[in-house]
């Protein structure tokens, strides 16, 4: 049987937080608690801060719980249009500063992430050309890639990326937070931004600061991004144990627009597609669709190879905005909204998460400095 719009990687071994209900005190409210979200919450915890975290659904429920698994290092541009777009200097920091907080993460939950690599892998001789652009930009600045040739197909190798499980990374961050002294609650939605006070169905939070981290959607509770940051829906399958292939790393394909790794158990997931109904596909509507989801079967049987049967077919919000780069800033309510990450949030949003603390409590972050032109 598949499960209706659950993602491969929820296990339904979780324990459901509370539901805020009437009135906490705070130093730091986070609303959203995806992988920017406790990353954030886990921030003000070292810096001392007493922390409260909401989600309107359950952690990581969103987005960062129902992505392909990847750790890329980078933004949402492949690096050699990066360097185009921010020169040498800036773009060079970008992917040094991811490069290391792939590897911060790998420490901090050694459990769910393995650092194997990654592939791009060319569909066209254009591609390939591309990737040849983009191999040479990364080596010229020092960065470990390798041109690559295999089962896979043909394009490069980036052996300092990693695949992880990002469902399991977010339960285990939650649990560090709790553990550490933050309060958090699930099923408690943000109904009211204003100042320091942020109100839900059941409840009422009183906080110095407050970082809204929330991938899809953010211009909806934000309006005044709306003509930077669009909503789309992202789709993708996962299958029982597959035995007939073996894919040891991560793979993006055709600019990226497909993505599918094995996990050590034999399971491969897939997403991919989107360009193909992006008309379709600029929307806040999460659910899977019968023909996004036929073009994701056609492709797992004929092209990858799998014939294991598909146990899962999920979809997510993710939002993109006009120049690739992740929102990170101050709005007028006096929240900081950090989100739109472009398809790639699971590295880049960890990090956003940290610098909006940083930022909101001492006007100052490094991390801030590389992300973000001030």
């Amino acid at each position: 049987m598949t499960l209706p719009n659950t993602p491969l990687w929820d296990d339904a071994r979780w324990s459901a937080l509370p539901q805020l209900e009437g009135a906490v005190a705070a130093d730091l409210c986070v609303i959203g608690l995806g992988g920017s979200g406790l990353s954030a919450v886990l921030e003000g915890l070292r810096l001392g801060l007493r922390v409260v975290g909401i989600d309107a659904g359950m952690v990581a429920g969103g987005a960062a719980g129902r992505n392909g698994g990847f750790l890329l290092a980078g933004a949402a541009k492949f690096y050699h249009e990066l360097v185009a777009d921010l020169g040498r200097d800036r773009a060079s920091a970008i992917y040094r500063l991811t490069i290391d907080e792939i590897t911060h993460m790998t420490a901090q939950t050694p459990r769910a992430i393995r650092r194997v690599g990654s592939l791009r892998i060319a569909s066209s001789s254009d591609e390939l050309e591309d990737c040849a652009l983009h191999l040479d930009a990364l080596q010229q600045d020092g960065f470990a890639a390798e041109q690559y040739a295999g089962l896979e197909g043909t394009g490069m190798l980036i052996p300092t990326d990693a695949a992880f499980n990002p469902l399991e990374r977010c339960r285990t961050l939650a649990q560090i937070a709790l553990k550490s002294g933050a309060k958090l609650f699930e099923q408690s939605a943000a109904l009211e931004i204003t100042g320091d006070r942020v109100q839900t169905a059941r409840g009422t939070i009183h906080a110095r600061h407050v970082i809204v981290c929330v991938d899809g959607k953010l211009e909806t509770i934000f309006p005044k991004l709306t003509p930077r940051v669009r909503t789309a829906r992202l789709q993708m399958l996962g299958t029982a144990p597959e035995g007939s292939v073996h894919l040891p790393r991560p793979i993006y394909a055709r600019w990226g627009y497909e993505y599918w790794q094995q996990l050590p158990d034999g399971r491969v997931t897939l997403g991919g597609f989107r360009d193909a109904e992006i008309q379709t596909e600029w929307t806040t509507d999460a659910a899977p669709t019968n023909s996004m989801q036929l073009r994701l079967e056609t492709f797992l049987r004929g092209t990858i190879g799998v014939t294991a049967p598909i146990t899962h077919r999920w979809a997510a919000s993710v939002s993109y905005t006009t120049d690739g780069m992740p929102i990170l800033e101050q709005m007028a309510s006096g929240a900081w909204a950090v989100g739109a990450y472009s398809g790639t949030g699971n590295v880049i949003g960890a990090l956003c998460g940290r610098a909006a603390v940083q930022l909101a409590v001492t006007g100052d972050s490094s991390i801030a400095e590389v992300l973000i032109q001030r």
